[in-house]
């Protein structure tokens, strides 16, 4: 009886980690990539274009993230996360095909117009998730995440030793067989009763993030969410770009760098989340990863051996343990008629920091890797995101609704 109640929610993070693996496969080998569609650019120039790709994705992401919550909310979860694996195993097999920075581009939108299969796995848990379940279940999600970074980036640092082009083509199959499994394996979440009518008013992006916030005690909840994105995916943006440059590792050391993350990642979120609310609740949860995750940034942009960054590893993964509270929190204000249309709006807000923190760290990590620049400094991406999450801490102290606190404390 345990096993059958359990069963959805074993699906759905087994979900998320073979959509983790297959994005996790291709991260090792994009500086090759990159270098190989730009003949003659250096690392830290073919960043620049990376940066430029990653945040055409979100740029797509950002726009077609409500869209995609609220067709979740008329019409079910199980659709819309198929539609992404297999949209997103298409925009595997083009980049693996790539000749030019221009056919990576279209695979790229591709791509971001359907990825929505965590945001829409996170409204999943909400459906069959009791309040006091959810922090516990996002951390799940996490925690298949992190598995997913485990397996992911040590396969593609294998296969990238081959060929920059094979592990994208591994991506593909896996994200075909994610798809293939969740169509014979995933019930549906939402209840009938519950679903929303959609109507094409619920186009517009902007109307869902409206309708989001009008709920209490949201809108401080979302800038910090958005502050801290924009800080965190500075590690998505420029790691394998910052590592090549700074320590020269070849893709299986990249790999391996991911790999310990990902393990790292996996057990706090999928162990230490829960006990760590129960001991000190979710508003001090959410402090303690931000203000970890603040001097994790600050020494991984001072240091100058690469396995000095592998020993940081632990500490930068604890960072992590404050986004399923503040996922938590924010859930908790809204009906469950509308978390497919908040986990969308989270998701476009991801996208939001997906769209400034390639372009802009990647920029940052270029000009002070230049070897004729004053100073050489490639850390200073994760200098300028330390910064950034410090005036998240700020707002989080100093705007975040009262009655959130007390609600924290009682529980």
């Amino acid at each position: 009886m345990i096993i059958k109640k359990n069963l959805p929610i074993k699906i759905i993070v087994f979900t998320v980690i073979l959509d983790s693996i297959g994005i996790g496969i291709m991260i090792p080998v994009l500086p090759n990539l990159m270098t190989d569609v730009l003949p003659g650019r250096t690392v830290a120039e073919a960043a620049v274009w990376g940066g430029i790709l990653a945040s055409i994705f979100a740029i797509m992401q950002f726009i077609f993230g409500p869209i995609l919550g609220s067709l979740s909310d008329a019409f079910g979860r199980r659709p819309v996360i198929l539609i992404s694996l297999i949209f997103m195993a298409l925009d595997y097999v083009i980049m693996g095909l790539a000749t030019s920075v221009w056919v990576l581009l279209f695979g790229r939108i591709l791509g971001g117009i359907t990825a929505s299969t965590h945001s829409t796995a996170a409204a999943y848990v909400a459906d069959i998730s009791s309040s006091e379940q959810k922090a516990a279940r996002f951390g799940y999600i996490g925690a298949g995440f992190g598995i997913g970074f485990v397996l992911g980036p040590i396969l593609g640092g294998i296969l990238g030793e081959i060929g920059p082009r094979i592990p994208f083509f591994a991506a593909a199959f896996v994200s075909a067989l994610n798809a293939t499994a969740c169509y014979f394996f995933l019930p549906e979440s939402l209840n009938e009763k519950i679903k929303k009518q959609f109507t094409f008013k619920n186009i517009n992006p902007f109307k869902t993030f409206g309708a989001i916030a009008k709920f209490d005690g949201l809108k401080v909840f979302l800038l910090v969410f958005l502050l801290y994105s924009i800080s965190t995916a500075v590690y998505a943006a420029i790691w394998p770009y910052f590592t090549a440059e700074r320590f020269s590792w070849s893709p299986g050391m990249i790999g391996l760098s991911l790999t310990v993350y990902g393990i790292c990642f996996a057990f706090i979120q999928g162990v230490l989340v829960q006990p760590t609310i129960n001991l000190i609740g979710r508003y001090n949860t959410v402090l303690l990863g931000f203000g970890t995750e603040i001097i994790a940034m600050i020494l991984i942009a001072i240091i100058t051996n690469g396995w000095f960054l592998i020993a940081l590893t632990p500490l930068a993964s604890l960072g992590v343990n404050g986004q399923p509270a503040l996922t938590a929190l924010m859930s908790d204000q809204v009906d469950e008629r509308n978390q497919g249309s908040l986990q969308g709006v989270i998701a476009s807000l991801t996208a939001l920091s997906m769209i400034i923190t390639p372009l802009s760290m990647t920029w940052i990590l270029s000009q002070f890797s230049k070897r004729d620049s004053e100073v050489y400094f490639p850390g200073a991406p994760f200098a300028t995101s330390a910064f950034l999450l410090s005036i998240c801490v700020l707002v989080f102290l100093f705007w975040a609704p009262k009655s959130m606190k007390a609600k924290n404390l009682e529980n």
